[in-house]
Formats: C-alpha cells, sequence, structure tokens
C-alpha cells in the first residue's frame, strides 16, 4: 500500500529556499537575521468549536469528530461534521464548520458581517474569552443544543512557538502589528501574540479583514513588533 506524502506549506518552503541562499552568503556581508519558522498568513472563516458532551446531542451518543481537512496548527482539524447556527432573528448558518479536536467550551467564531445578518451584537474577544458573550442555539442531525454564551468575534491573532517569540521579542499577551503589501496594502496594529511549545508560526484573521486586504496566497506579509 503506498504511503501518503505530506506537501510541505508553500511558506515553509520559500523559507528554506531564502535560508539555503542566505548561509551561502558572505559571512563579511551584513543582513538581517532570519526568522527562525516561515510566516504563514490565513483567513479564518467561520466556525465552531464544541465539546464532546455538545457533539453527543447533536450527533448522537459516543459520536466523534471526523476530520476532513488537517489544519496548519499540528492535530488541528476541519471535521466532516457541520452545524446551523439560530441567530436571534431567526435567521440561520447553515453547515457551519466544527474544528477539532473537542475542547472544554463551546465557541462561535463570527465575522461582523456574519453577526449583523444574524442579529448578534457580538465582542472582539481572544478565543476561550467568552464570559458574557451572547449564547445561540445549535442544530445538528440528531438534536439540538443551546449555547449560554460563547459567540463571539475572534481579535486577530498570531500563534507563536517561543523560538518565535524570543526571535521578534515578544511575550504573550503582547500586541504585534501585521504589514500586508498589495494593491490593498494595510497595517493591522492588534495582533495579539500567543505562545505555546505547540504552535507553529501562523497569523489568523477572519473573513472580513481578509477581504479588505485582498490577502492572496503570494501576498507579501511581514510580522512587526
Amino acid at each position: 500500500m503506498s504511503k501518503a506524502v505530506t506537501i510541505p506549506h508553500r511558506a515553509e518552503v520559500e523559507h528554506l529556499v531564502r535560508r539555503a541562499i542566505y548561509e551561502r552568503l558572505p559571512q563579511a556581508t551584513p543582513r538581517k537575521a532570519l526568522a527562525p519558522n516561515p510566516l504563514v498568513v490565513n483567513v479564518s472563516a467561520r466556525h465552531c468549536h464544541l465539546t464532546q458532551e455538545a457533539v453527543e446531542v447533536l450527533f448522537g451518543k459516543g459520536h466523534q469528530l471526523t476530520p476532513m481537512k488537517w489544519l496548519y496548527q499540528e492535530g488541528q482539524f476541519a471535521a466532516e461534521e457541520s452545524i446551523t447556527l439560530i441567530g436571534p432573528r431567526s435567521r440561520v448558518i447553515s453547515n457551519l464548520r466544527i474544528l477539532g479536536p473537542c475542547r472544554d467550551i463551546n465557541q462561535v467564531e463570527l465575522a461582523y458581517t456574519d453577526s449583523i445578518a444574524l442579529g448578534f451584537e457580538i465582542p472582539l474577544r481572544s478565543s476561550g474569552d467568552i464570559e458574557g458573550t451572547p449564547g445561540a442555539m445549535i442544530m445538528g442531525p440528531k438534536g439540538f443544543f443551546e449555547m449560554e454564551n460563547g459567540v463571539i468575534r475572534a481579535a486577530p491573532h498570531v500563534h507563536m512557538h517561543p523560538d518565535d517569540a524570543a526571535f521578534y521579542k515578544v511575550k504573550p499577551g503582547d500586541m504585534m502589528k501585521l504589514k500586508i503589501g498589495g494593491p490593498c496594502a494595510v497595517t493591522f496594529d492588534q495582533i495579539l501574540a500567543r505562545v505555546s511549545p505547540d504552535f507553529k508560526l501562523e497569523v489568523h484573521i477572519d473573513t472580513d479583514e481578509g477581504n479588505a486586504c485582498g490577502l492572496q496566497p503570494d501576498t507579501q506579509v511581514e510580522l512587526l513588533k
């Protein structure tokens, strides 16, 4: 049986090429230190994180999420399963993707335009900070689950390994800047630094932010202190 081949992310390939060129340059040539890891900027579309309890209410006793697509962060995946989110105006978003694995809280992450369409007034919050946020009703093929809170607009943030944090001279909770090039060039001034040994260097912005700056796979990006 053939073995699956993992294709490196484009940013990782470009980073390796730059490092190879950097190492061949004469040592006397002044140059800026190269970051330890490639910078990846991804648009995070609306999605939800669920507890195992909620998954079983929505999909049946003992149900386990099925990975459909593995994400850039190690061990994280977009699941085959999706749910329907019911807003305050009885308007709905169907096929809201669940991201796995299961967490210890239920959280729905929407862009601002999504929240307007559904009738939510949602705060800008760091993931996991859901106290005082709106709740919602979600529906799956086997039942309904009422979230007491957890509907947010996720604050733009960067996942960082401690090596990355040391290179950029930041600590968890610091704010950074993300410079986006291209014809719709912008700079985001409030990118929250989240640091963990489990993280790969990746910035998440939502669909409103990604559309506003016209982010494409080949768009030049730079992370600044």
